[in-house]
Order: C-alpha cells, then sequence, then structure tokens
C-alpha cells in the first residue's frame, strides 16, 4: 500500500542550528519512540524500529541513506527500507525535508513530505490510520527533541558563567599580585570557583522501548466514537419514551 503524508514540527533553534542537529542521527535517534541505530558510516545509517499494537509487536531492521544535503536551502532528502525480523512484510519510505525560519525568531519550522510503501499487518490499519499514525509519531518526536536542545542549552549556559568568573578571579588576582598584599586571597578565591565549573551533563532523553500504536491510533478513535456513541444512546432511550407515550 502506497500512501503520500505531510506533517511538520518546530525545532527551538534557529535553522542553521537545526540543521547541525537534525543531522547528528546517533544523537537524535531516541527522541523517536521504538527507533534505535546501530551504525552510522557516511551517509548511510543502519537501525531498527519496533512497533506495538495491543499483542501484536513488530520489529522492522533496515537502512536509510541521504540522497541530498543542501545547506545552502536547508533541504535533506532521505531513502530508507526496512524489513520484519519475523514476517514477510516491508517498508520504503523517501523523505524530504525542509527548513525555515518558524513564526516566532529562534525557531525553525520542519515540513516534511513521506512516499510511504507499506506491506504486511501494518498495511491493515489503512489509509485513513497510517497519517494519524504519522502525525502522533512526529509530535512525540518533537516534544522530545525540543526536551533534548532544551537541557543541552541549560548544561552549556550551566557551565559558561563559571568561566568567566574563573577569568575575572585570575584578572584580580594577577592585580593583588601586584599591588602586594592579597595573593594568597586570591587563589583561594580562584579555588572555591574551580569545582562549580563542572555541571552534570545533559540528561539523555527517556526512549520509549517501542512505537505504542495502540496509544498513537486506537485511544484516540475510541475518543472520538465514545461521544458519539453516547449520543446515539441518548437517542435511542428519546425513542423509547416517545414510543411508550404513544402506547
Amino acid at each position: 500500500m502506497a500512501i503520500e503524508l505531510d506533517n511538520s514540527f518546530t525545532v527551538p533553534v534557529p535553522p542553521e542550528q537545526a540543521w547541525d542537529v537534525l543531522l547528528d542521527v546517533e544523537r537524535i535517534a531516541p527522541c523517536m519512540p521504538g527507533a534505535s541505530v546501530t551504525s552510522v558510516e557516511g551517509d548511510e545509517i543502519e537501525g531498527q524500529v519496533k512497533v506495538k499494537l495491543g499483542p501484536l509487536s513488530l520489529t522492522y531492521k533496515g537502512t536509510a541513506k541521504f540522497t541530498d544535503k543542501d545547506q545552502a536551502s536547508h533541504a535533506i532528502s532521505i531513502e530508507a527500507t526496512g524489513k520484519e525480523t519475523r514476517g514477510s512484510g516491508t517498508a520504503s519510505a523517501t523523505v524530504q525535508a525542509k527548513l525555515t525560519p518558524g513564526d516566532s525568531a529562534g525557531q525553525t519550522l520542519v515540513s516534511i513530505h513521506t512516499s510511504l510503501n507499506v506491506t504486511g499487518k501494518p498495511a491493515q490499519f489503512g489509509r485513513s490510520l497510517l497519517p494519524e499514525v504519522s502525525g502522533k509519531l512526529i509530535q512525540q518526536f518533537a516534544t522530545n527533541l525540543e526536551a533534548m536542545i532544551n537541557a543541552d542549552s541549560a548544561a552549556g549556559a550551566g557551565t559558561a558563567a563559571p568561566t568567566a568568573d574563573e577569568a575575572g578571579s585570575g584578572e584580580a588576582g594577577a592585580d593583588e599580585a601586584a599591588s602586594g598584599g592579597a595573593a594568597a586571597k586570591a587563589g583561594q578565591e580562584s579555588a572555591g570557583t574551580a569545582p562549580t565549573a563542572a555541571k552534570p551533563a545533559a540528561p539523555v532523553v527517556k526512549q520509549e522501548e517501542s512505537l505504542n500504536a495502540f496509544k498513537f491510533v486506537v485511544v484516540p478513535i475510541l475518543k472520538r466514537l465514545i461521544p458519539v456513541a453516547a449520543a446515539g444512546a441518548a437517542i435511542a432511550v428519546v425513542f423509547r419514551r416517545l414510543r411508550r407515550k404513544k402506547s
């Protein structure tokens, strides 16, 4: 079954920085539920994706390759193929991504067009459900990616300030040494600020072990159907009462 998908998400950094972030496949792989990278050689990536739908669990192994990386226009093209590890189902996709400035300063809008072809059990989802699965998946990826970028920025900001303080302490120490009389004090201040320079690394995004398609598809459908079913039940009750009055 072949299908065309269009999705978009926002990255909380300018396009120039977002370009470097999105090309660091090994770094951002944990942001995608169920995805993992096993090796990267140049523009070719090998990995796997785990998908879970109720009691059904599927694992795809395959490769992806950057076929075009135009940094000037911030455009990326990727071709990917995969196969079920315990089944005959296959998946192939051509992905085109474009990075443009977002609505707010310091943001990037990533627009993605995917030509997807799947065979086997996932094809039973139908054309109406696959767009919803992909949309929810992209939303989760964007949420995790934003959390990772914010954590990295916070860690970077935390290490930048002590560096400036250390530089200031060094200058003060030199002045006091020249004037003679407070060199020991400057040494103590410098030593006191040194331990604060070491900051903990940015937390790694906790990855879901598998893409839970049940959560992404069945739950939203149920949320839409429950109000309809409730309305239908209410109408049925009204009709029954009207029939009783007539009788």
